[in-house]
Order: structure tokens, then C-alpha cells, then sequence
């Protein structure tokens, strides 16, 4: 049995080989995730600089740039891949909802509290984004990723969430926004690299990004306490260009295909350890090896604001969507991400 997976795995190597060899040579560009983020530096960057060439046996190449580097708004990233600027993408889709609504359907704030079922809920939805790609972006979606769970970082010590009432809060999609409005606070959009002088200023009082991507990024020397109520998990996807995709050889998009599958893999995978590490890093316990060692505080999430933020989710962050996103949409969405998670948005 064991000389049969051996001669198994021999030849599947073998076929590998095979397969990167026919490769034709293709260089590519892409433009990618925000690079302080674990997503960026553990998964992404890795991918294009080393997976896909070593994989491809020199065949494929590919150059990566996280948009940060590049000074590039987030929010014009779908726009800048319908228009060939780059041949892939990695971007958070949430914060392209301004341009159709769909973008955020399966991560509206605080919808789902487990990387398995935010995966679950995206894979469901996943066929609605491709085609509104397809349609209206000159894209094709390739894979969904995410980040550990999108947390409140202050500037002081938060007793709680009713401390947010009146408070300015950094936030990065219009669902965070509604939820906010149901808390009492000010949400205040402002992209990434912009957060640490704003919080260090005063100029906003909390900021909402992931419990690790605020640590790599050096939140923790602007702020006093985080607190891990969650507002979604930062989904990002790989995006295409497609008439760059519809003129690759076939052989090409069969090799890119396959690899992005183990790449999504992995992207879940780094999650749910980035989830892992999150409190000790902020709290300078070991083991942190994605994050830095920090010095924060960590205010519990108590059972009755537990209940609260699910009374938000359900009335304010569903009902403002389902509105934004028109009936027709909420129908598909009851019909797929409502299915998938056991959630279901008003039709009227």
C-alpha cells in the first residue's frame, strides 16, 4: 500500500512538472492588499513572488505591489482593473459597495462571528460577484480571503460599548457605518495608512481594523484598549482583468486556477492563526510570530452587549442594506448567503 502512494505521489510530481514545463512564459502585474496586513505579507506577496514561479518552473512571473506602496485609494481599485492597469488584483470588496452594494453582501458588519462560516457565507455569494464582475467591471473573481475579525482599537480605556455613544470611530465600509449609526457614534471613513497620525492626533477617538492588522501596522502605540466586538472580517478577493484572463493560453489559466484554489487555502488558513495570536501579541504573551509584542487592554465583550450587537446586525446593518441593495438582491441574497448562514434580510 504505501510503495502505491509513494509511486503516487512520484507521478503526480512527476505531472506537475510536466504541466509547468508546457507552460508558455507570461509576465504579469499586479496590485495588492495593503502591506502592513498579514494577508499581504504572509499569503499575497508570497504567492506571486514565489509560489507561482517556482510552481510554474520559471514560466509565469509576476510583479506585485501592495497598493499602499503604489498610494493608491482603495476605493478605486476595481476601477483601475477594469481599465488594465494591472492584470490582477487583491482588494477588499467591501470598500467598492459604493459602486454596487453587492460588493459587502457577505460581509456586512458583525454578520458572521466564526472564519467558517464568513467562508461559507462568501462562498455562496461568490457566483453574484463574479457575474456583477463580469457585467459591469471587465473582471473575473478568482478566490475570497479575509482577516482576523475587524475589532474597535481607542485612544482611551473603553469601559464597554455603550462608551462608543458620541464617539468618532475610523471606519472603512458603509456597513460599519450603519452599525455605528445604531451604537450613537460618528463613523469617520479613512483609509488605512491615514489611522495611526489621525488616532495619535485625536482626530478620531476609536478605529475599527483587524485584531492583528491593527498590530502590524502599530496601533498599539496610539492606543490604550481594544475592543473585540466584531464588525466583520476585511474580505478581500483576487480579482482577474478579463481580457487580460481571456488571452492567456489555456494552459495558463488551468495552471493559474489550480493555484489559487491552494491559495484560498491558505488565506482561511493564516486567518484562523492570525485569530490565534491576535490577543497574545497585543498583550505581550507568546506565542506572537505573525504580530508584534504589545501592551494593550483587552476589554470583554459582556453577554448583554453580545445580544445587543446581534439586535444591530439583524435590525440596523441588514434593514440599511436591504434598502441600498434593492429587492431583487435581497432575494438572492435570503436565497444564498441567508441559506448558508441562517440569516434572513428584509424583502421590504
Amino acid at each position: 500500500m504505501m510503495k502505491h502512494i509513494v509511486l503516487a505521489g512520484v507521478f503526480a510530481t512527476v505531472a506537475g512538472a510536466a504541466m509547468a514545463q508546457d507552460l508558455p512564459k507570461a509576465q504579469f502585474k499586479a496590485i495588492g492588499l495593503n502591506s502592513p496586513t498579514v494577508a499581504s505579507s504572509v499569503d499575497e506577496v508570497p504567492f506571486w513572488t514565489k509560489t507561482i514561479p517556482q510552481a510554474s518552473k520559471g514560466a509565469i512571473t509576476v510583479d506585485i505591489t501592495p497598493l499602499d506602496q503604489m498610494g493608491i485609494d482603495d476605493k478605486t481599485m476595481l476601477r483601475l482593473l477594469k481599465l488594465g492597469v494591472m492584470d490582477f488584483a487583491g482588494m477588499d470588496i467591501s470598500k467598492m459597495a459604493g459602486d454596487d452594494p453587492r460588493f459587502e453582501g457577505c460581509d456586512l458588519a458583525g454578520l458572521t462571528l466564526d472564519p467558517d462560516k464568513a467562508r461559507a457565507a462568501c462562498k455562496a455569494w461568490a457566483p453574484v460577484i463574479d457575474r456583477q464582475m463580469q457585467k459591469n467591471w471587465n473582471a473575473k473573481l478568482l478566490a475570497f480571503g479575509g482577516n482576523p475579525p475587524q475589532v474597535f482599537w481607542c485612544r482611551t480605556m473603553l469601559g464597554g460599548l455603550a462608551d462608543l455613544k458620541g464617539k468618532k470611530v475610523r471606519v472603512f465600509n458603509n456597513t460599519m457605518r450603519d452599525f455605528l449609526g445604531g451604537v450613537g457614534s460618528t463613523a469617520v471613513s479613512m483609509a488605512f495608512a491615514e489611522v495611526v497620525p489621525a488616532l495619535n492626533n485625536g482626530v478620531v477617538d476609536c478605529a475599527v481594523t483587524g485584531s492583528l492588522s491593527g498590530n502590524t501596522a502599530g496601533w498599539p502605540e496610539v492606543t490604550k484598549s481594544l475592543y473585540p466586538m466584531s464588525l466583520g472580517w476585511s474580505i478581500n478577493v483576487l480579482a482577474v482583468n478579463l481580457t487580460s484572463w481571456n488571452r492567456m493560453d489555456p494552459k495558463v489559466q488551468q495552471f493559474l486556477t489550480s493555484q489559487v484554489a491552494t491559495y484560498e487555502d491558505k488565506m482561511w488558513a493564516t486567518l484562523k492563526e492570525g485569530m490565534n495570536q491576535a490577543d497574545n501579541c497585543n498583550t505581550g504573551k507568546q506565542p506572537c510570530t505573525l504580530g508584534k509584542p504589545a501592551n494593550i487592554t483587552i476589554v470583554p465583550v459582556k453577554p448583554a452587549e453580545a445580544e445587543t450587537h446581534k439586535k444591530l446586525v439583524e435590525g440596523a446593518v441588514l434593514a440599511n442594506w436591504a434598502k441600498r441593495c434593492g429587492a431583487e438582491c435581497v432575494k438572492e441574497w435570503n436565497e444564498t448567503v441567508g441559506k448558508a448562514i441562517g440569516m434572513k434580510a428584509p424583502t421590504t
